[in-house]
């Protein structure tokens, strides 16, 4: 019989696969850069919605104030959508744009009152104003300021203005306060200039221009009157300036003035002081400043006043003594009202 055929080679076998390659390890989260301090301060709300999100805030990079984080910062880590309110969306466009207004550098310029090189005589009041100043640069006189908060103020205007108090006459009225606490403020050199006249009342006068010129009409006693009196009697005097006109009585016996240009964004400035008074109060803007608070950083509106006294019978220590009680009555009004 034939031989047996001989049998096939065995197939090899397959390869066996190829062991899987570990998973990498997770990302260390990038070092992120605190406050110098080491510490991680965070708002209320961003804690909360740390929380809520499971995120470390160790991990979190702070854009607040001072490396603060913020909710947004927690969320953008999380790479959630902000929960911050979302700008309102963009208005249509006018149809037509309101023209852009000229800048005050390409303004024109303003026309001549009169013919260049005509002489225009003084109005009455002009004359009697620069006459008056003339007496002003024999006296000697030293000025000093002193800043005050006036958020307490502010706010007390807020509810007496309803009632017809502006603010001119609550400032008038904190002034004859303060001013009653030091009657030396309030007194005259007699025109020897070897005497003090002290006067009963506080009577201020308080500067306004028109276009004519600068009066002073007087608010009598603002010490002893009642703050919506001072209102209504200012508000009397402000009409008859407007219209026919004050009468002498309306300027008469004044012993104090306030000169305020705070409306014009005027930080401070120096005042001439009036023939006949010892002193004059320039009043400047009340502003928002950043100041220490308790050791924290906050913003209070400031007010800067400049005093002009009478050197002759009013000593600078004097002065400020008087400034020093006007500042604790703006920043402690509530008892101007009653």
């Amino acid at each position: 019989p034939p031989p047996p055929a001989p049998a096939a080679a065995a197939a090899p076998p397959p390869p066996a696969p190829a062991a899987a390659a570990p998973a990498p390890a997770p990302a260390a989260p990038a070092p992120v850069q605190g406050r110098a301090d080491g510490r991680i301060i965070a708002t209320p709300f961003a804690k909360k919605i740390a929380k809520k999100l499971r995120v470390d805030l160790a991990t979190v990079q702070g854009t607040g104030m001072n490396g603060r984080i913020t909710a947004g910062d927690v969320e953008k880590k999380a790479g959630v959508p902000s929960s911050a309110p979302a700008p309102a969306a963009a208005a249509a466009a006018p149809a037509a744009a309101a023209p852009a207004a000229p800048s005050p550098a390409a303004a024109a310029p303003a026309p001549l009152p009169a013919a260049a090189g005509t002489a225009v005589p003084l109005s009455g009041m002009q004359k009697a104003v620069a006459k008056n100043m003339m007496p002003s640069l024999q006296v000697p006189v030293s000025r000093i300021a002193m800043q005050m908060c006036t958020d307490e103020l502010d706010a007390l205007y807020k509810k007496v203005k309803p009632k017809g108090v502006t603010m001119t006459a609550l400032l008038a009225k904190a002034v004859g306060v303060a001013l009653a606490q030091h009657p030396i403020m309030f007194a005259t050199l007699s025109p020897a200039g070897d005497a003090i006249i002290y006067n009963e009342n506080v009577n201020i006068a308080v500067a306004v221009a028109l276009e004519q010129g600068l009066i002073t009409p007087v608010l009598q006693d603002t010490a002893g009157t009642d703050v919506y009196e001072i209102g209504r009697k200012w508000k009397d005097l402000v009409k008859k300036a407007r219209g026919a006109g004050l009468g002498p009585a309306d300027y008469a016996g004044g012993n104090f003035t306030i000169s305020n240009l705070g409306m014009f964004g005027v930080d401070c400035f120096d005042a001439i002081l009036p023939p006949g008074q010892g002193a004059i109060l320039a009043v400047g803007a009340s502003k928002p400043t950043v100041v220490p608070v308790n050791g924290m950083i906050g913003v209070k509106t400031l007010m800067t006043v400049n005093l002009t006294a009478d050197h002759r019978h009013i000593n600078g220590d004097v002065a400020a003594e008087f400034l020093k009680t006007l500042k604790a009555v703006v920043e402690d009004p509530k008892d101007l009202v009653f």
